[in-house]
């Protein structure tokens, strides 16, 4: 699915010329005329990047910025501004917004901070897709496989596991090759590393051994 890069600004005439230009660019564009017509659209919009008018009628460009962290985290924002506004912008940056850009930016400089959101958008989602799918690795362990699993990920040995649940040593190490199998890794790094990500375990502190 392409990006779309979101306009939102009550500026007909800067809206519109902005939307050409994108699209000569090759950009897939959708224009709103303001935030609050863009958040009421949000859940049926493609994902892609913002850019997001300072000042507009209704919520203001940084309340929609707060509203987007809730509903919409991973979608990057750039702040449009018809003048320079320096503690607009701090607040903006601060709030995690991409760039911040007077409308009377050059052509050059719209595009670079478009690819730059783009950019960060894509490694977000993949990050965003990878993490669902680990996990929903995790998710599909079996009660015992994902007791084992615990114990693993905190560097318990086979017989320290098959002793706290109260099985073989035998059976640990079947649960261990399932769960091994299940999350398609090779090493227990890598299922501490997957542990880590899905926040079952610190990253700093992990220790795998046995």
């Amino acid at each position: 699915m392409k990006p779309v890069v979101h306009i939102v600004d009550d500026d007909k005439s800067y809206r519109t010329a902005t939307a050409r230009l994108l699209s000569a660019h090759g950009l897939k564009v959708e224009a709103h005329e303001s935030g609050d017509q863009f958040l009421a659209r949000l859940s049926a919009c493609e994902p892609g990047c913002v850019l997001l008018d300072l000042q507009m009628p209704g919520q203001s460009g940084l309340q929609i910025q707060r509203r987007l962290r809730e509903l919409a985290p991973l979608l990057p924002v750039v702040f449009l501004t018809g003048e320079g506004d320096i503690k607009a912008s701090v607040e903006a940056m601060k709030a995690g917004a991409k760039d911040f850009l007077e409308k009377s930016s050059t052509t050059a400089a719209l595009m670079e901070a478009i690819d730059r959101a783009l950019i960060q958008y894509e490694r977000q989602r993949a990050g965003h897709d990878r993490l669902q799918a680990q996990r929903a690795l995790v998710a599909g362990l079996s009660p015992r496989e994902a007791e084992v699993f615990r114990f693993l990920i905190r560097g318990r040995l086979n017989k320290q596991i098959a002793f706290a649940l109260g099985i073989s040593e035998r059976t640990v190490k079947v649960h261990r090759h399932q769960v091994m199998e299940k999350l398609a890794v090779h090493s227990l790094a890598e299922a501490v590393s997957i542990a880590a990500n899905i926040g079952l375990i610190d990253q700093d502190t992990a220790s795998p051994a046995g």
